[in-house]
């Protein structure tokens, strides 16, 4: 009894989420479409966590629509959207 009841929660469950609305938010633009890919290779060229900063500057120059500051040692302040974007911990999200 219990499993058929678990199988019924279960079945119940996937099918109704097929048919669920999602709120429509602004679509996030790609980042290869700003040319982000070699902005954000020159922005993370001496870091040492290059994958990450590679991943997190690509999703920073997607939102910022292809804002990234020039070289890896340059100031945020060039792009106030890359610079204000914050992780949930309050920390800056974009290298």
């Amino acid at each position: 009894m219990r499993l058929s009841f678990a199988f019924l929660l279960i079945f119940s469950l996937l099918f109704t989420s097929a048919f669920a609305i999602t709120p429509m938010g602004a679509p996030v633009p790609s980042p290869s479409r700003f040319g982000c890919n070699k902005k954000c290779e020159l922005r993370c060229s001496r870091s040492g966590w290059r994958d990450r900063c590679l991943k997190y500057c690509g999703i920073c120059c997607g939102k910022c629509n292809g804002c990234v500051p020039s070289g890896p040692y340059a100031s945020k302040a060039q792009c106030p959207c890359y610079r204000d974007m914050k992780n949930p911990k309050g920390r800056d999200k974009c290298p």
